[in-house]
């Protein structure tokens, strides 16, 4: 498993985005695998050290809406 290093300020989402390039469905998954780190409140400091999930399938693709023909 992968690990990253908070930021000062950093939110899980934040680190999410920095490490893996996404955070759909990973958010969830990243306070599961980090027993207290929501406790921890929204905002984090420097140096918490955070289990990031295995990311196994891309990104859902959406489908676009095509308004005018």
């Amino acid at each position: 498993m992968n690990t990253a290093t908070t930021r000062d300020g950093d939110t899980v989402d934040q680190v999410l985005w920095r490490n893996l390039g996404r955070t759909a469905a990973l958010t969830e998954a990243t306070l599961e695998l980090n027993p207290g780190l929501a406790a921890r409140g929204a905002v984090l400091p420097a140096g918490v050290v955070i289990t990031l999930p295995a990311v196994t399938t891309a990104a859902p693709v959406r489908e676009t809406v095509k308004l005018w023909s």
